[in-house]
């Protein structure tokens, strides 16, 4: 946890935010570790196309942490990011599991640094497709987006949806693959996040 800790705060000054959800979202054993690798694409505000690596686990029954780090062309440059999932009500039955998950964002912006911290009501169900259990989620992240060069401050809303599940496909089934599309709302932007992750342990 040290590790991670001073990792974090050698790439704050790099200036960095997180897209997507995650990983979080789809059910994992306490103790799990997953490496993420993701091609991110903004399609509005002079966004670009990007990559970034996140790093998610599972601390316990009910808290997931992940954390990363991005960079993308287009005026979005780069991004540093760590959050924390904490589920409410489990994905049981006909019940859908219900979590809320905090973020703290730190990016480099038109040239700007920005801070951002959000909360995000997240909503997900395991489903059958085709023999193959798939998780789908829908999120609005919600926070305040602050500026700090012009010492100023806007509320910010998206709506992000997508999937999770482990790649069906021969000899990749160990992988899980993420899919996610967030639309901006307020004061946000437009994007498309796809990734795989690796097991660690």
């Amino acid at each position: 946890m040290k590790r991670i800790l001073a990792t974090i705060a050698t790439l704050a000054s790099a200036g960095v935010m997180a897209y997507g959800v995650g990983q979080s979202t789809s059910p994992m054993q306490e103790g799990k570790k997953l490496i993420s690798t993701e091609m991110t694409g903004i399609a509005s505000d002079n966004g670009g196309m990007g990559m970034q690596v996140r790093y998610t686990q599972k601390l316990n029954r009910i808290l997931s942490f992940d954390g990363g780090l991005g960079i993308s062309g287009g005026d979005r440059a780069q991004r540093l990011f760590i959050g924390a999932d904490y589920e409410i009500y489990p994905d049981y039955l006909r019940q859908p599991r219900f979590s809320m998950k905090a973020n703290i964002e730190r990016a480099e912006e038109f040239e700007e640094t920005k801070t951002i911290v959000s909360i995000a009501p997240t909503i997900s169900k395991g489903f059958n497709f085709w023999g193959k259990e798939a998780f789908p989620y829908v999120s609005i992240p919600v926070g305040l987006n602050l500026n700090g060069d012009k010492k100023s401050y806007e509320s910010t809303i998206s709506l992000n949806t997508g999937i999770n599940g482990n790649i069906p496909l021969k000899g990749y089934r160990h992988l899980k693959g993420n899919l996610e599309v967030q639309v901006g709302v307020q004061n946000s932007f437009t994007a498309f996040l796809a990734g795989v992750s690796f097991p660690m342990n």
